[in-house]
C-alpha cells in the first residue's frame, strides 16, 4: 500500500518534466536520473544530447537508468516543451532580457500549482536543488490548485505552443496596424510578452485574444484597400 507521502508527491509530479538540453557527458544523464528518483520525479526529457546513454550512464544512475533509457529525445527545446503551460529555467546569472525572476521556493510553488491545475510543466536544468524544493512543495499540500482537470479544457492553462502562436500573430498585427511607426519592434514585443506571460492565460483567453487580433488584421486590410 502506498504511503500518504508517496501519494502526495504523485498527485502533481506526473505532470512535471525535467528537461536536459545538449548534455555532453552520458554520465551526467545518470547523475540527473539518480537525483530525480531521490526526489520522487520520474519524467526526464532530453534535447539534442551530444552522446547517447552508455555504461557510464548506468553506473551513475545507481538503479535509476530507466528514467534515461525511456526519456523522449527532441531536436529542439521548443519541441520538448510545446505542450507545456509553464516552463521554468535555472540560471545564476543576470540576463539582458528582463524576464520574471523567481527564487527556488517561489519557482517550485508556481510549478506545483500549474501541475495540480492540470497543466504540463517543465523545469529546464533543474537538478538536485530545485528537485528537492519541488518535492518539498508537493508534500506540503497547502497550496490550492487553480484549475479543474474535469472542467472545460478551454479553461486549462495555455501551452507553450499556443502562446508562441499568439505572440507570432501579435507581432504580425502590430506590423499590420503600423504600431511601431518605423521604430525597432523588439523592445515593444519583449514588454508585451512579459505582460501576457504574467497574466497566466488560459486556452480560452488566448483564443479570445487571437480573435481580437484577427479582427484588427481584417480592419487593417480594409483600411489599406487590400
Amino acid at each position: 500500500m502506498e504511503s500518504a507521502e508517496t501519494l502526495a508527491v504523485a498527485s502533481g509530479a506526473q505532470r512535471i518534466r525535467i528537461v536536459l538540453v545538449g548534455t555532453q557527458h552520458p554520465g551526467n544523464l545518470g547523475s540527473a536520473a539518480r537525483a530525480m528518483r531521490t526526489m520522487g520525479l520520474a519524467r526526464m526529457v532530453l534535447v539534442a544530447p551530444e552522446k547517447a546513454p552508455d555504461r557510464d550512464t548506468v553506473a551513475m544512475a545507481a538503479g535509476a537508468e530507466a528514467l534515461v533509457l525511456e526519456a523522449p529525445v527532441h531536436a529542439t527545446l521548443a519541441e520538448a516543451v510545446a505542450d507545456c503551460s509553464l516552463v521554468l529555467g535555472c540560471t545564476a546569472r543576470s540576463r539582458r532580457i528582463a524576464l520574471e525572476e523567481l527564487a527556488p521556493r517561489a519557482g517550485a510553488a508556481r510549478l506545483v500549482d500549474a501541475a495540480k491545475a492540470g497543466g504540463e510543466v517543465a523545469l529546464v536544468f533543474g537538478l538536485q536543488v530545485l528537485a528537492y524544493t519541488v518535492r518539498e512543495t508537493l508534500l506540503a499540500g497547502n497550496r490550492t490548485a487553480s484549475g479543474d482537470e474535469d472542467g472545460d479544457p478551454r479553461d486549462q492553462p495555455t501551452t507553450h505552443a499556443e502562446l508562441e502562436g499568439f505572440f507570432a500573430q501579435l507581432d504580425n498585427t502590430l506590423e499590420a496596424i503600423d504600431f511601431h511607426k518605423g521604430r525597432a519592434p523588439e523592445s515593444a514585443l519583449r514588454k508585451l510578452r512579459r505582460i501576457f506571460l504574467r497574466a497566466d492565460l488560459s486556452t480560452r483567453e488566448v483564443r479570445l485574444l487571437r480573435g481580437v487580433l484577427a479582427d484588427a488584421q481584417r480592419m487593417a486590410r480594409i483600411a489599406s484597400g487590400k
